[in-house]
């Protein structure tokens, strides 16, 4: 629920977001969104409960969401024209057992 937080507070256009939640995924998601510069730097405090983030946001997320039930993904590109409005506006986060990369990533490898 930590992504759709952040898709909620770019929207009343503040400039940080501040999550109860952390969990491993979204750990690892945030540093992909940074690398595109859809999030700024972000903070991970330790509570040793179930942990707190502080990131900060750059005003260029418009949605995040998530899929669920997970997909087999066989025809990426098939995939992509589904869910992407354009090929060159959005990217798709895959999660695989490895690691966490967008699809242009997974095209590369």
């Amino acid at each position: 629920m930590s992504w759709l937080m952040l898709s909620r507070v770019s929207k009343m256009l503040k400039r940080e977001a501040n999550t109860r939640l952390c969990s491993k995924f979204f750990v690892m998601f945030l540093p992909v969104m940074m690398k595109h510069g859809y999030t700024g730097e972000f903070e991970i405090i330790d509570d040793h409960k179930a942990g707190k983030t502080i990131v900060n946001l750059t005003g260029r997320l418009n949605k995040c969401g998530v899929i669920s039930p997970r997909l087999d993904v066989k025809d990426q590109e098939k995939q992509q024209n589904k869910l992407l409005l354009s090929c060159w506006f959005g990217f798709i986060v895959l999660t695989t057992s490895a690691d966490i990369m967008d699809h242009k990533e997974d095209e590369n490898t």
